[in-house]
This record gives C-alpha cells, structure tokens and sequence, in this order.
C-alpha cells in the first residue's frame, strides 16, 4: 500500500510500527523524525499548504490527514480522487484508537499495542506530587496558549500539572498580565521556537516565578513519540 503522510507526528508513528519508504511514498516539509529515513521522501508541502498536483503525480492508495493540522478544503479536494483518512487526536484516549487504528490498516498490530502499552507506562510514572498551576504557551506576538479541549491541555494534566487556561478552548489569545496566577510559565519549542531571551523577558516581569523551555514535540506530538519521551518527562518532573 502507497501512503501520504500529511501530519508529522503520523509519519513518526508509520515509521515507529515498521513501515518503510517503499509504502511512505510522500510527506510534508514538517515531517522530520526519523531523520534518516524521511530525507528520501517525496515532499508534498507544508500541512497547511500542501502541493496538490504533486500528491496526484505520486498515485497514493492512501492519504492520511489530520482535522487540526491540515486545511479542510485542501483535504476535501485530495477526497475526490483518493481514499483520505483523517484523525482528530485531541485525548490519551483518541492517542489510543489513533495507533491502533494505524496498525489495523497496515497489519502491525502487535507493534502498535506495544506502543499503546508504553505510552500508558510513560505518562503513569511522570506524575508531579505538588498541585502545580501551569501555563503553557505556544506562540508570542500575540502571546497564545491552550485550552482545554487540546492534546497537549491533557498531557499537561497527565503529568499532574494544572493548566490555568482550562476554561478556555484551542489556542486563545492571552495578555501577558493573564500569566500571573501560574506557578509555571512554559515556553513550547514549538511552533513558536522560544529561546532564553523569551525566558529573560518574562523573568523581568516574574522574578519569582519559574519560566522554562520545554519540548513542544513531547507534549504536542501524538501517535508513538511520547512512549520516547520517558527520559524527558522524568527529567521535566524532577525539577518541580
């Protein structure tokens, strides 16, 4: 089966469950791990500006997509002509149905169980003792955050820390005065590459409070990377 990868994460995972670049046929620019094997992929463009004609040319059997990462009516085009698959992972629980839906389709399920296992592993033993309030921030100029009905809003609550934009849903707007009741300010990686300057600016408004980079891929990359992410989540709750 010739697949098409719109999303990231999902070309990760394909790659995760032993798919290799004779059935991943086309991905797009953002879909960089595993470094070695994607190199020699077709990309297809950006996930939100993707090269129709380009996908055409590769004749996919499949093209799997995502509600949040792609753009609908570029989806809905590739529809007419394609057999298009298109995820909505916003829970552990959809993480779950995600893996196992992709080794059902391409017979690696005992594979995609392990990961499942793992993940559940992972996300049990990071857990931090303390009530700790949380801000997680994911772009600046306008300063954006996440709400509740987000992916990362329930690995955030997975670990054990609470997000202070709770009430709020997707990627609302904040002021940065709206920071003040947060134990922790965290500065994704991604999308927005925040930096320690970004650090130092809020430390001049928050000298006491603690404001840390932390890999947005962790928290924000569903499907199987967060069974690799045990390491970093350890470290991450060891600091609290």
């Amino acid at each position: 089966m010739k697949v098409i990868s719109l999303v990231p994460s999902i070309t990760e995972a394909l790659f995760d469950l032993g798919l290799t670049e004779n059935e991943i046929i086309g991905r797009t620019k953002f879909c960089v791990h595993p470094e070695e094997e994607v190199k020699n992929i077709e990309i297809v463009g950006g996930t939100k500006n993707l090269n129709l004609e380009k996908i055409k040319s590769l004749q996919p059997d499949l093209i799997l997509a995502n509600k949040e990462e792609n753009v609908k009516e570029q989806v809905e085009t590739l529809m007419e002509d394609f057999k298009v698959i298109v995820y909505n992972t916003e829970t552990i629980e959809d993480n779950y149905y995600l893996v196992k839906n992709l080794g059902l389709l391409f017979n690696k399920e005992e594979r995609a169980q392990i990961f499942n296992l793992k993940i559940y592993d992972v996300l049990n033993q990071a857990k931090i003792n303390s009530n700790t309030k949380a801000a997680y921030l994911i772009w600046k100029n306008p300063y954006m955050t996440i709400g509740s009905d987000t992916f990362i809003h329930n690995i955030l609550t997975e670990i054990g820390f609470e997000n202070i934009f709770k009430n709020k849903t997707r990627y609302p707007e904040i002021q940065v005065e709206d920071l003040a009741k947060a134990d922790v300010i965290m500065l994704s990686s991604e999308p927005f590459p925040f930096k320690e300057k970004h650090v130092a600016e809020l430390k001049e408004i928050f000298p006491d409070k603690k404001i840390m980079i932390v890999d947005g891929e962790a928290f924000s990359w569903y499907g199987t990377h967060i069974a690799k992410c045990e390491e970093y989540f350890k470290k991450l709750i060891s600091e609290f």
